[in-house]
């Protein structure tokens, strides 16, 4: 079934658009503090579609993804009271209660990790936030995770650049599902830990 096909072509289309800096900024800081979809999915096929400007769009992924990791940051200080109750009977909870225990064990590492890697880097954040975690280990921790997942991701498009496209092309819905199928699996693994 051909879904994500038409999808990748319409993102390499919207990556070139003039605004498409200003979206990647947007979603990223988003992402860091409370919204799901992750920067990757903007960042590459416009590191794709521009290879030129792979490490320029890197920076500004990671930039704005601190700094809505210290919004998150803030919304764990300022708020976590009002927001514990929506947690809880949330998907996150489990996410959450993991971050606290790799905070007990890890400290800024476990920022380090939840920047890197696909785990939800807003749980850490506000987490972060509601456990007052020291400011300037967090920003640290934060800005090399996510820097170096986002020049990883940038870094990869721009050395596949032309030929990786129709590579990615030809097997893009293959990809697609195989993520559906994680995702799935994840949450799976996700509501049995409940």
């Amino acid at each position: 079934m051909r879904l994500f096909a038409p999808l990748y072509d319409r993102a390499l289309t919207w990556a070139r658009h003039p605004r498409a800096p200003r979206y990647l900024a947007a979603l990223s800081f988003a992402e860091s503090s409370f919204f799901p979809v992750p920067p990757d999915v903007m960042l590459a096929p416009m590191a794709l579609a521009q290879p030129q400007r792979a490490w320029s769009l890197a920076w500004l992924t990671t930039w704005t993804s601190v700094l809505g990791g210290l919004a998150g940051y803030l919304i764990g200080w300022l708020a976590f009271a009002a927001l514990e109750p929506w947690l809880r009977g949330s998907s996150y909870w489990p996410a959450y209660q993991q971050a606290v225990a790799w905070f007990d064990a890890w400290g800024a590492w476990a920022v380090f990790i939840a920047g890197f890697s696909p785990i939800p880097y807003k749980v850490f954040t506000i987490a972060a936030g509601a456990l007052a975690m020291p400011l300037l280990p967090f920003a640290l921790a934060s800005l090399v995770g996510r820097g170096a997942r986002f020049f990883l991701v940038a870094a990869l498009m721009r050395w596949g650049g032309a030929r990786m496209e129709p590579l990615l092309r030809r097997h893009i819905d293959r990809i697609g599902w195989a993520v559906v199928a994680l995702v799935a699996v994840g949450a799976a693994v996700a509501y049995t830990w409940r």
